[in-house]
């Protein structure tokens, strides 16, 4: 008897994976999402600056303004020139720079005094992008350098304790890297509701689930071969992401075990295939499923902790979003992934991935047999 059921479910697994072969828009955006989608994300968002074209109005030609002019340089920024006031404002409105720095006269000398003097930023704040983050990036450094000298020029001796930094897993803080692995875990996500709903979706419309009621099949194998089939899809394609697109395209280093990563989103994929056909025994067609998926999927990736740190959130969020599986499916992948973590470290996860699946198995089993039984 086990064989039959697991003889049903590869055949009907099999069969859905043909149904998907014929199926060219789903294909395409399987292909689409996996490849246009990933490398997208990685590179749509500059890395914060990347030449940066700045220049100095340096009326005090003194030991700090040429020190502040020195601390510029690439890749963030060009390196830096100096400039007349006169032509401060010409090249400005030409689009020349995007940046100016106009270093007052007796500067120096104001600030070893005690006095505040101001240094005049001008900014082209038609490129937006860099002239938001460069404000910032351009008074952090200036603040750096004039604090550093103070430093050095009142003190005789250095600091008894002395703080060195160092980035761990990614330590440029390149955020393509980030970019692109979130948006391979979000398509995992994405791809796995979508495929398991559309395929119970198909079914419903051409009136093939009533030749499946009555053949000798159980609700339960007809749920697992759409998982199983198209749970496959999703692992091989996120599989060839992360090897041709993620490490080859990119060039963005996997430092963690790959395998394991691939077993975790095993967990993950029962978990949210199992979200997706409870989702389209609600639908009636895929425009409704579409904006039940849409209810769903949003809050899924965006309170768990793939955009903003769980941390940042209300603890009431952080909270309530444990029950969800993308959740830990992210806590894991992060772990694995960016610093090498081995399954002594997130076997918690796996375990609270098995058990909402299992959860989310149970109630989408209980809806389809109920929704299967009224159309007997």
């Amino acid at each position: 008897m086990k064989i039959q059921k697991t003889a049903n479910i590869y055949h009907l697994g099999i069969k859905e994976l043909w149904s998907l072969i014929r199926d060219p828009i789903l294909l395409v955006l399987i292909v689409f999402a996996f490849t246009g989608m990933v490398y997208t994300a990685a590179t749509a968002m500059p890395d914060g600056l990347k030449n940066a074209s700045i220049v100095f109005v340096d009326e005090d030609r003194s030991t700090l303004s040429n020190r502040i002019k020195t601390a510029f340089y690439p890749p963030e920024f060009t390196n830096p020139q100096d400039i007349s006031i006169n032509e401060m404002d010409r090249g400005l409105d030409k689009g020349d720079y995007t940046f100016v720095v106009n270093i007052p006269p007796y500067f120096q000398k104001d600030v070893m005094a005690g006095k505040q003097p101001s240094i005049q930023l001008n900014i082209d704040a038609t490129r937006m992008s860099q002239a938001f983050t460069g404000n910032m990036i351009v008074n952090q450094i200036i603040n750096g350098e004039v604090n550093e000298f103070l430093d050095r020029a009142r003190l005789p001796i250095e600091y008894p304790v002395k703080i060195e930094e160092r980035m761990r897993f990614n330590p440029n803080l390149t955020a393509s890297w980030f970019g692109a692995l979130i948006e391979v875990i979000n398509l995992i996500t994405l791809l796995a509701i979508v495929l398991t709903g559309a395929a119970l979706i198909r079914e419903q419309e051409k009136g093939t689930v009533e030749h499946l009621l009555v053949m000798p099949l159980t609700p339960f194998e007809i749920m697992l071969s759409k998982i199983w089939s198209m749970g496959i899809v999703v692992l091989i394609s996120a599989t060839l992401s992360l090897i041709f697109i993620v490490k080859g395209a990119l060039s963005i280093p996997i430092i963690g075990s790959i395998p394991l990563f691939l077993l975790g989103s095993i967990l993950h994929l029962f978990a949210i295939s199992s979200i997706g056909i409870y989702l389209a025994t609600i639908a009636r067609n895929m425009p409704q499923f579409g904006m039940l998926m849409l209810l769903v999927l949003i809050p899924l990736q965006m309170l768990s902790g793939g955009m903003t740190p769980r941390e940042s959130m209300p603890e009431i969020i952080q909270n309530i979003m444990l029950i969800a599986p993308t959740t830990h499916f992210i806590e894991l992948s992060k772990a694995i992934l960016f610093k090498d973590a081995g399954f002594t470290i997130v076997w918690q996860q796996f375990m609270m991935l098995l058990l909402i699946g299992i959860v989310f198995f149970y109630f989408a089993h209980q809806r389809f047999r109920s929704t299967i039984s009224k159309m007997a």
